[in-house]
């Protein structure tokens, strides 16, 4: 079954949120900042931000010219900080070897700093108005549902996804470009995880409500919990070392998180191995590029468990 786009456009230009990456003027190092931000991070929480990181970076050569640690401050509380640092370092690349401005094809976004398959697909798209098939979690959704009658998507695979989205994009780059942003809108807001709302679904057929909306047979994805794990410790240290504009004495780290000394000491090695914390010669730490680095090595109080094995921020 086919997704009739011209429904689903009628339906978009009257029904798409204002969202800012969206408005006129925008460009596609903003787009790409955006996209960036995110990732497993809800809008609400990124539009305040990517519009100050606009204002103050608006294009590559801008955020190239400052530290690693003023691009983790200004990233605060967004989670996964090391997306910020690869960003940083995309920006120099974008500056040094593309005239600062972000590159219109799939092929050459892949080769760039922390540019994935989705992100590289998103900006072609959605900055160039290039006919590419983009996928995410909420297109899923609405393919397994609208075209395979599923409740469910079932796992990620990069070829089949690319040619399902692919087959139902309208032939001219124009209506494919806002087909792609339509069908994402369309996951984000209408079929949903949870609680799909069928009767404001704009697609006058579905091979999921066609079955009698079936329930999903497989293993349900369990929701990562957040609340005492090692990214919630390294979220603290994080916040510490950003709100400081020097270096910190340790003692300052261990009061981030008492309950266990031992998940907190590997917390804190995990940042150094990422690169997103660094230690001075004299021992005490900074957020990355504020310190003097060195090889990071397990802090030696208290550490048990394999520090080798940190959980992302």
């Amino acid at each position: 079954m086919a997704v009739d786009s011209s429904a689903l456009l009628s339906w978009y230009e009257v029904q798409a949120r204002d969202l800012p990456w969206r408005r006129d003027g925008v460009t596609a190092w903003h787009i790409l900042m955006s996209e960036i931000m995110l990732q497993q991070t809800p809008v609400v929480r990124v539009a305040p931000i990517w519009e100050e990181w606009v204002q103050r970076w608006p294009v590559p050569s801008r955020m190239a010219a400052s530290s690693q640690a003023d691009v983790l401050r200004a990233w605060g509380k967004l989670g996964y900080p090391r997306r910020a640092l690869r960003l940083h370092e995309c920006a120099g690349v974008l500056a040094a070897d593309h005239g600062d401005v972000v590159p219109s094809d799939v092929d050459t976004l892949l080769r760039l700093p922390g540019i994935g398959a989705y992100t590289a697909r998103a900006v072609a798209c959605f900055a160039y108005g290039q006919r590419v098939p983009v996928v995410d979690t909420n297109v899923r959704r609405v393919v397994a549902r609208a075209v395979h009658g599923s409740a469910e998507p079932g796992n990620p695979s990069t070829t089949r996804d690319l040619a399902d989205v692919s087959a139902l994009l309208p032939r001219t780059r124009a209506r494919a470009a806002t087909f792609s942003a339509a069908l994402m809108e369309l996951g984000a807001t209408v079929c949903t995880a949870r609680s799909p709302e069928c009767t404001r679904c704009p697609l006058p057929n579905c091979a999921w409500v066609d079955a009698g909306r079936p329930a999903h047979t497989g293993e349900r994805r369990k929701v990562q919990k957040f609340a005492g794990t090692d990214r919630q410790v390294r979220g603290k240290l994080m916040a510490v070392l950003r709100e400081s504009t020097a270096p910190v004495e340790r003692v300052l780290l261990d009061q981030v998180w008492l309950d266990d000394p031992g998940q907190r000491d590997r917390a804190l090695h995990s940042l150094l191995i990422d690169g997103l914390v660094e230690q001075t010669d004299d021992g005490l730490f900074a957020l990355a590029g504020e310190g003097s680095r060195l090889t990071p090595e397990p802090p030696r109080s208290r550490m048990i468990g394999d520090p080798a094995s940190p959980n992302p921020a």
